[in-house]
């Protein structure tokens, strides 16, 4: 048993060693610096290094020895500064090991990999010390970001995968959803760098099951030292409710590195279709070590990832996905075999042995080679190809899970989070902007792009076109269009955001009497300056929470400008009731159409398209409605207006309007449900409703709706007589009667059935209601609280409002006559004072042109 144990260290020792200078040889000198070091950054906690900050910051790795380079760096640094850099205190230290996993020292690796380590600890730290740790590792992956490598750190406890723990779910840490599937890639990657060896490695497979049992009588035998050894659990109690999370895990992952997350997804794939005789690969790995097998490959974890998914696909018949795989594999590997040779040879010879058992030529060789220059064709069909494999293979694994009645062994957060980025990337949508580009090409940007429009009565659909063409007849008619879509916002938008639209790009339009080249410059000029192309991921807590509006331009008139038909006109209006959305003498509405694009708190891209008399009401109902009620402003509310006439009027008005209501919904309460807006469009007056869960437009045909909706004390009791001939109004209310303000007369019914309202607006248009009931006082507050408030001063019958609040009075009878007097309350008495004498200037015109 000694000798056996003796030849398995060894043989440990060997392979890690390869694995080592393999990493370093793959690497360039700023990573082999980074790499090199980090060992010494991490035993040494001294203010002259690196991820130094005070406090009770554990440090010290077991069994750690500087080797050559570290050493002479320590004296380098001793010399320049005169600091010396004591040992940590002899005996078991707080770092049990530092190991790098994933790719690194595979031939996965490439100058674009980052480095992913595991700092293993003794369980006894307790949480400040752990905390004050991975401080520490947070400064050194600063430190080495600032030297152009991308670390990341984690923190392992040594009973964490006995105990069953997770880690915080993140861009780099899986969370809850992999548990042994986790610990089986570590084993199979891991680089030791420094601390002790890993004690998985020393049981052979047939003791597996029985794991502790075994290394329990290793150490009572004397076969090995307890203390010399990593010990993180075996890989026998695998259970198969994991596959569900893992799979979510590596989509999750495939929607930044597409090529490595099919690889990862496809094992995972095969794992389940073993089950349940699933043999992990890093057994598969062991029983190669254990058999003297160093030689296949270096043992490399990703060539054998390759061979286990190739032996599934073949064995199922998946030509379509094998073939795929391969591809994935070699642009992974980043060694272009089609060019004279730069890379590391051992690499070049792996690869061109796979390439010559696969059959490629040199035309294949020479496509996948050029990937950094494929444009929107290729990517668009490697997107394709890459999401129908992932799809396949997540629908197998549902189908798994289905057969075996497997419940998820992930937290339902971590669930939820993996499914809406998910759903956020993956999910086609009416509006959605579909990325397509997930690192697959580094720039897609085009010489030409022409926007064509087809109006109605055309043999093509009714709508816009995109070519990465210029506009000649021989060019268009030999090509397919990239897009189309029936508003241009929406293809303006899929091509900024997939890349396709640069400075450079030269821009056409043809077809269109709403758009010319100098809008559509404007507008991409516009949406350019208001959506950066690269935003932060979204968190975790962004995606478990609702989906909330994050940027959001407001695109007035782009597609019809009623403005267009005063060009050269004489157009009536008064400056003082200047509406733009009940404009003139013909009230008309001068917002034709709207379009909206917003990126939300999940990183989509959405647009949608409004038009019509209504289409203000319309995108302010689907904006708010997007709004929980809880939910944060946006980060950013723009209106972009692209009128011919009136346009800085127009878009100060849709504007202010939009931050009002934005503002009146995100500021509801529960104890005040009944926020309302009122809004004149055309003619009509429309009233937005604030509600808890909703937000809900309803016209109101008359003077007693708006009102009554205004009011919490909606007036009620006895039907409501509304006169619909001309109105009679007693005598004494002509005496009162004023333009440019709204009166409200109250008058109690002699027959003791409530009381009748006589309103009369800024005209002098009288409306009338006959037995009401309810508290007048409480009207005359919230009609009050409205106008004080409001700064749009819109109501019904007229599209503006002077600064006048309405004035309220009483019909009474005083000593045999009848008379009008203020109606008396005593909030009215901070909110307004009366004018009885407020006239109105006549109407002045202007000339549009």
């Amino acid at each position: 048993m000694y000798f056996y144990i003796e030849t398995l260290k060894q043989r440990l020792d060997a392979i890690n060693q390869l694995r080592v200078d393999r990493a370093l040889a793959a690497m360039g000198p700023e990573f082999q610096h980074v790499y090199s070091l980090l060992p010494t950054l991490l035993h040494y906690h001294h203010p002259m290094l690196p991820g130094y900050l005070d406090g009770n910051v554990p440090s010290g790795i077991c069994f750690y020895v500087p080797d050559e380079q570290q050493t002479a760096w320590l004296a380098e640094l001793h010399q320049q500064s005169g600091a010396v850099v004591a040992s940590p205190a002899s005996g078991e230290q707080p770092i049990t090991g530092l190991y790098s996993m994933g790719s690194t020292s595979s031939i996965g690796q490439n100058a674009n990999s980052d480095l992913d380590l595991w700092v293993c600890h003794q369980s006894w730290l307790d949480n400040e010390e752990r905390a004050q740790l991975q401080r520490k590792c947070s400064l050194l992956e600063k430190w080495a970001a600032a030297q152009g490598v991308e670390v990341n750190f984690f923190l392992i406890d040594e009973n964490r995968f006995r105990h069953n723990e997770s880690g915080s779910l993140g861009d780099e840490d899986c969370g809850s959803t992999q548990h042994i599937l986790l610990l089986d890639e570590f084993y199979r990657t891991a680089v030791r760098m420094a601390g002790k060896r890993i004690l998985w490695n020393m049981v052979p497979l047939d003791e597996e099951e029985h794991y502790d049992e075994f290394v329990m009588s290793l150490y009572a035998r004397g076969a090995l030292t307890p203390n010399e050894w990593l010990d993180l659990g075996g890989l026998g109690t695998l259970s198969a409710e994991e596959y569900f999370g893992a799979s979510l895990w590596q989509l999750y992952k495939s929607i930044d590195s597409p090529y490595k997350a099919v690889l990862k997804t496809l094992l995972l794939e095969a794992y389940s279709w073993e089950y349940p005789n699933t043999q992990l690969l890093a057994m598969n790995i062991k029983q190669r070590l254990h058999n003297g097998e160093i030689v296949s490959y270096g043992l490399d974890p990703y060539c054998m990832m390759l061979e286990r998914v190739t032996d599934y696909l073949t064995q199922i018949n998946d030509a379509t996905r094998l073939d795929l795989v391969r591809r994935c594999f070699y642009l992974k590997v980043c060694e272009k075999l089609s060019q004279a040779s730069v890379g590391v040879m051992w690499r070049r010879e792996i690869l061109n042995q796979q390439v010559k058992e696969w059959g490629w030529d040199a035309d294949r060789l020479s496509m996948l080679d050029d990937r950094a220059n494929w444009k929107i064709g290729q990517v668009r069909d490697a997107h394709n190809e890459l999401l129908d494999a992932m799809m396949q293979s997540y629908r197998n694994l549902i189908r798994f899970a289905r057969r075996n009645n497997l419940s998820v062994s992930a937290s339902p957060q971590d669930i939820g989070v993996l499914t809406r980025k998910l759903y956020a990337a993956f999910e086609a949508l009416p509006g959605k902007v579909t990325l397509i580009n997930p690192q697959i090409s580094p720039d897609l940007s085009e010489q030409n792009l022409t926007f064509i429009h087809v109006p109605q009565g055309r043999a093509n659909r009714t709508g816009w076109y995109l070519y990465n063409q210029s506009p000649s007849m021989e060019s268009i008619i030999s090509h397919q269009p990239l897009e189309y879509n029936r508003y241009l916002n929406k293809l303006v938008a899929w091509a900024w955001f997939n890349g396709l639209l640069t400075e450079k790009t030269q821009l056409h339009i043809k077809g269109s009497d709403s758009c010319d080249i100098a809008k559509l410059r404007e507008l991409i000029s516009d949406v350019s300056r208001h959506f950066p192309l690269r935003v932060p991921a979204p968190t975790p807590k962004a995606l478990y929470s609702p989906c909330e509006i994050r940027h959001l331009a407001i695109i007035v008139n782009l597609e019809h400008d009623p403005t267009a038909a005063f060009r050269n006109q004489v157009v009536h209006f008064d400056f003082r009731k200047l509406d733009v959305f009940s404009f003139g003498q013909q009230q008309q509405c001068l917002v034709g159409s709207i379009d909206l694009l917003y990126r939300n708190s999940w990183n989509e891209v959405r647009t949608l398209h409004f038009s019509g008399e209504q289409a203000v009401l319309e995108a302010l109902k689907t904006i708010l409605g997007k709004m929980h009620q809880d939910a944060s402003p946006p980060d950013t509310v723009e209106v972009f207006c692209y009128s011919q006439h009136l346009r800085g009027l127009i878009r100060t008005r849709v504007q202010q309007l939009v931050s009002e209501c934005i503002e009146l919904r995100l500021s509801s309460t529960r104890q005040d449900p009944a926020r309302f807006k009122a809004v004149r469009v055309a003619g009509q007056t429309w009233g937005l409703f604030f509600e808890r869960l909703s937000v809900s437009v309803q016209k109101l045909e008359n003077a007693i709706e708006f009102y009554g909706a205004i009011s919490h004390n909606k007036l009620h009791g006895l039907s409501i007589k509304m006169e619909t001939e001309q109105v009679s109004l007693p005598p004494v209310v002509d005496g009162f009667a004023s333009e440019g303000i709204i009166q409200f007369f109250f008058e109690d019914s002699t027959e003791d059935q409530g009381f009748t309202i006589y309103i009369l607006d800024e005209t002098n248009r009288v409306e009338a209601y006959h037995h009401c009931e309810g508290s007048r006082e409480e009207l005359v507050r919230d009609v009050s609280r409205f106008y004080s408030s409001s700064h749009d001063r819109f109501t019904y019958g007229s599209s503006f409002i002077n600064f006048n609040l309405p004035q309220f009075y009483q019909i009474v009878q005083l000593d045999g006559r009848t008379q009008v007097v203020p109606f008396r309350n005593s909030v009215l008495s901070h909110l307004c004072a009366t004018a009885y004498d407020k006239g109105v200037s006549q109407p002045q015109q202007a000339r549009i042109n």
